[in-house]
């Protein structure tokens, strides 16, 4: 079970992304408040600042969660060591 836990865990970090934007879309498209649809909103709106805050938000997330993905390379197998 661990050696194809390394591409499974590969695969759904790599997902996160497909999930968010996923979630901006939905959320626009639904009307369903959230950080998607306020993204959407601050960028048509020309709110700047807004749309940087929201956007920095969703990146730090993003890495964050693939930073995760790595770590958790060497849980699943110590033998995977960075130098």
């Amino acid at each position: 079970m661990r050696p194809s836990s390394l591409t499974l865990l590969t695969v759904a970090g790599l997902n996160i992304g497909t999930l968010i934007s996923s979630a901006v879309l939905i959320e626009q498209i639904f009307d369903i408040p959230g950080m998607g649809l306020e993204m959407v909103k601050a960028v048509l709106g020309r709110e700047y600042v807004a749309a940087q805050s929201l956007i920095c938000v969703v990146a730090v997330v993003f890495v964050v969660v693939n930073f995760m993905v790595d770590v958790l390379y060497t849980v699943l197998d110590p033998r995977i060591r960075y130098a």
